[in-house]
């Protein structure tokens, strides 16, 4: 549950708690467009003001911490002693019961497995556990690299020491490639939320949001007994600015014949949007920017409809003209779905080009079409029972990606988002997938922070096997909605 709730932090009570800061005020008719960190928007996109150190060459002064090794070689420790520690003296889970032969078996490459733990173990909270790794050398004045090798060894330090079952291959991967992504963002996030303490105000709230967004980091500051006191330079100087949407309206969805007008569902809709961007004075940074879909809705299956993560890793411009710029991105993707239709969950690495085209300052289109390898996807298979609770494929393939974005008068804004993917099934039965997930949404600025969006979509999941007693498939889901947002930015 906490990681639910972190997650509803980072991108709803987040920009309400600290909208009283007055650094954070900008302009009352800007309006804030659903953006994709696989497309670098220029620094006046969303014509924000009080932004601290725009100036680039601050930007690179950015202030080191001291390196806590043993702080966080403890913190580390501690993030695989108490879940082992509760498994065993608490719930007496028989596969905590590990010894030292266990841990040397575990050695072996011939070990390691595919689990049976249900989808939300795997899709959620290992990446969440991840965090915790990352975090506790993040926080400690290590950098992005060296936190990343640390949340590596911490899975499979799990994974081959933290029970007597098999190590298991999906947990590595998404205990790493999840705690990476979520890390680095809360990490980047709780640093943005101290920085808005530098002249004194908000502080205790602003530390309190900090607080559930990285508990870790918050540890830290009580250690080193700078919690709730004067912020430092390393948090002083941070320029990253931050625009978050809330919408709310009603949706209608269809997952059994493919026809939402006539024969759809009614349901409440809401839908969280978060973006990060320290500017685009770098493109060599990780997590400079990235962009968080968080959806809701009631009526389904499932109350959490999509997750979506999308961050930079690195980038380069290609050439600049009087009318646009042109660039390519590397992306980290954490893509999740679940509805009426299907469910799915995938981590992936696309390299994206993206093209901007202005015309006068008010007008601007946006391109970007980006192709990948997919590092390891989830997909359900009606005809597996994998262990005790697995009902679902793990595989690797293929991501390609398209989205367009075309703004008029800064007032009215249309996007057109794709997103596709081949999976072939390295674990279950013997099959491939082929995935679509297609949106176009209008969005117009009503006044002030309000806008009026419109939207309609297709989910679709097609599923083939190679032996004939099992018929293929595919599951569909369109929708269309109408919500009103309200944005903000700081």
């Amino acid at each position: 549950m906490l990681k639910y709730i972190q997650l509803l932090i980072l991108v709803l009570l987040l920009p309400s708690l600290l909208k009283a800061n007055e650094s954070l005020v900008l302009e009352s008719d800007s309006i804030l467009f659903s953006v994709d960190s696989t497309q670098r928007f220029p620094r006046n996109f969303w014509k924000p003001i009080n932004i601290i150190g725009q100036d680039s060459v601050e930007r690179e002064l950015i202030p080191t911490r001291k390196k806590h090794f043993w702080r966080a070689g403890t913190e580390w420790f501690l993030a695989q002693a108490f879940p082992a520690t509760f498994n065993r003296f608490i719930t007496v889970d028989p596969y905590s019961f590990i010894t030292f032969k266990n841990f040397i078996d575990h050695q072996k490459f011939s070990a390691w497995d595919w689990d049976d733990n249900q989808f939300t173990t795997n899709q959620f909270d290992h990446p969440y556990h991840g965090q915790l790794y990352f975090n506790s050398f993040r926080s400690n004045g290590y950098n992005f690299y060296e936190s990343s090798i640390a949340t590596l060894a911490g899975s499979y330090i799990w994974e081959t020491a933290g029970e007597t079952q098999h190590p298991s291959i999906n947990d590595l991967v998404n205990t790493t490639f999840g705690g990476i992504i979520l890390g680095e963002m809360t990490h980047r996030v709780s640093r943005n939320i101290l920085a808005r303490s530098k002249n004194g105000q908000n502080m205790i709230g602003n530390e309190i949001v900090a607080l559930l967004v990285n508990p870790v980091n918050s540890l830290n500051r009580l250690l080193d007994g700078k919690w709730g006191k004067k912020i430092d330079d390393y948090y002083a100087v941070d320029s990253s600015h931050i625009s978050a949407e809330f919408d709310m309206g009603l949706r209608r969805f269809d997952a059994k014949e493919g026809d939402f007008l006539q024969k759809g569902k009614n349901s409440i809709y809401t839908r969280l949007r978060f973006h990060y961007s320290n500017g685009d004075h770098n493109y060599k940074r990780p997590f400079d920017e990235f962009h968080v879909n968080f959806e809701l809705a009631n009526g389904d299956s499932t109350t959490i409809q999509s997750v979506n993560v999308h961050a930079l890793l690195s980038g380069a411009k290609f050439f600049k003209s009087k009318k646009g710029e042109h660039f390519g991105t590397l992306n980290a993707h954490y893509d999740f779905y679940n509805n009426d239709a299907f469910f799915y969950g995938a981590q992936s690495l696309v390299y994206n080009w993206n093209s901007e085209f202005r015309y006068k300052k008010e007008n601007r289109l946006n391109l970007s079409i980006g192709a990948g390898a997919v590092v390891l996807a989830a997909v359900p298979d009606p005809y597996l029972l994998y262990g005790a609770s697995r009902n679902y494929n793990y595989g690797s393939g293929a991501s390609y990606r398209f989205r367009g974005a075309l703004s008029l008068l800064n007032r009215l804004m249309v996007t057109a988002d794709y997103n596709g993917g081949y999976f072939h099934t390295i674990s279950g039965t013997k099959s491939y997938y082929i995935l679509h997930t297609a949106t176009l949404e209008g969005s117009l600025r009503l006044f002030k922070r309000f806008s009026l969006n419109v939207a309609s979509g297709y989910f679709g999941l097609q599923g083939h096997f190679r032996d004939q007693q099992y018929p293929d498939f595919q599951r569909e889901f369109p929708f269309g909605r109408i919500s009103v947002g309200y944005n903000i930015q700081f």
